[in-house]
């Protein structure tokens, strides 16, 4: 079977689609009657620069352990501004269109965010008249409406149109959350075509270790009770609250760490300085594989985002990956993200964009001995359950299936 997968981000990119998609290509390329195909763009995420190494050529191929990857030309911005993301995406999902016409394959997957990665797979799928796959990470254009980067009107309308004519049209719907199956099944979509395949954890990755003591020294953090951020600082994160928020704590035992960059990292570093806030530090993108290092001097993993009913479909993936360490998550989410999350008892949860919860779910966490022990064991059964090979497995019986 040849898959022709199509994804907007992939490594050396370290964002969640690019790890996700490929962890899972790790594991079904060890299938000898499975070949794979990964159709990207050339890495610049989230600054829109090309990456040391790399040039943005209409075409070049490469090998990243063991998986062909065809990277394509398409234009390149930051990761924030609408129109000029509307660009990028496009110009993606047109060369990836082009270039997938002739590229062999069984069946093509598409992932969303970048909405416009599914067209592409739609197109080829016509025109070559194999089966696609929509994998879904996110509810889009709604997404797009909740973070305010467009309004209610004529092209949320014509896209949610043209979103749900690509659900029916897909051969297989594979939702990263129960939370987006039930929303498809309940607009009309058949729940009979629609499998679930949620983020995991890396358990070779991602496992519990002492604190890295040097590093600790580094950033002048011995002895503080760090919550840690690791990830893409974007409009839906709603991290100038947390900055905000944090301006009002007292206990000098408390510290913050934001590692990572994104659409809303230079107005939340300005915020903290006008601030004059003493209590978070700011570090540049790491990579995946120095990610746990860091996870490992983090006594509380913070993941936030906007207060919406949008969100309350989703699952952020930090959850799985501080699980995997032991870490105990604060969750600033709704819905999905908290069942799961008191479901194993692998952290609290705090109202998002409530500032007296957010702080008081801080001094539990640091103060209350026998919850954050609590929480650790909950983390490992979370982490167990939601072994990333496991899911991956399931993934791909879900794409046989199409294929058969």
């Amino acid at each position: 079977m040849k898959i022709l997968f199509i994804t907007d981000n992939f490594p050396p990119e370290v964002n969640a689609p690019a790890t996700r998609t490929y962890e899972h290509c790790m594991e079904w390329k060890k299938h000898e009657d499975v070949e794979i195909t990964i159709l990207t763009c050339v890495p610049n995420f989230p600054h829109g620069k090309v990456y040391d190494g790399y040039t943005n050529n209409l075409y070049q191929e490469e090998e990243i352990d063991g998986i062909r990857v065809i990277r394509v030309w398409s234009y390149m911005t930051s990761n924030k501004g609408f129109t000029k993301r509307v660009l990028d995406y496009l110009s993606f999902a047109f060369m990836a269109f082009f270039v997938g016409l002739f590229t062999k394959h069984d069946v093509v997957v598409a992932t969303s965010p970048q909405f416009f990665t599914t067209w592409a797979a739609w197109g080829i799928s016509k025109i070559r008249r194999t089966p696609w796959i929509f994998e879904l990470r996110d509810i889009w254009p709604a997404s797009i409406k909740t973070v305010g980067a467009m309004e209610q009107g004529f092209i949320i309308n014509f896209l949610t149109k043209i979103e749900l004519g690509l659900y029916r049209d897909a051969a297989k719907v594979i939702a990263v959350t129960d939370a987006f199956k039930t929303e498809l099944t309940e607009r009309g979509i058949d729940g009979q075509k629609i499998d679930v395949v949620t983020n995991g954890s890396n358990l070779e990755l991602f496992t519990p270790r002492e604190k890295d003591r040097a590093l600790l020294q580094t950033l002048h953090l011995e002895e503080k009770f760090i919550v840690g951020y690791i990830g893409t600082h974007g409009l839906a994160h709603k991290l100038d609250f947390i900055v905000e928020s944090i301006a009002t704590i007292t206990d000098s035992d408390i510290h913050f760490l934001f590692i990572g960059d994104g659409a809303e990292k230079e107005c939340i570093v300005q915020l903290a300085q006008a601030l004059s806030l003493e209590n978070i530090t700011f570090l540049d993108p790491i990579s995946k594989e120095e990610v746990p290092r860091y996870l490992s001097i983090v006594d509380v993993s913070l993941a936030p985002l906007k207060k919406s009913e949008t969100f309350k479909s989703v699952i952020p993936s930090k959850i799985f990956e501080a699980s995997a360490m032991q870490k105990p998550t604060l969750l600033g989410v709704e819905g999905q993200a908290e069942k799961i999350l008191k479901k194993y008892g692998a952290g609290i949860c705090f109202e998002p964009e409530n500032e007296m919860d957010f702080l008081e779910k801080v001094a539990l966490l640091k103060n209350d001995t026998l919850l954050y022990q609590t929480c650790i064991k909950g983390c490992n059964e979370l982490a167990h359950h939601f072994d990333r090979k496991l899911l991956a497995t399931k993934m791909l019986r879900s794409i046989m299936e199409v294929v058969k």
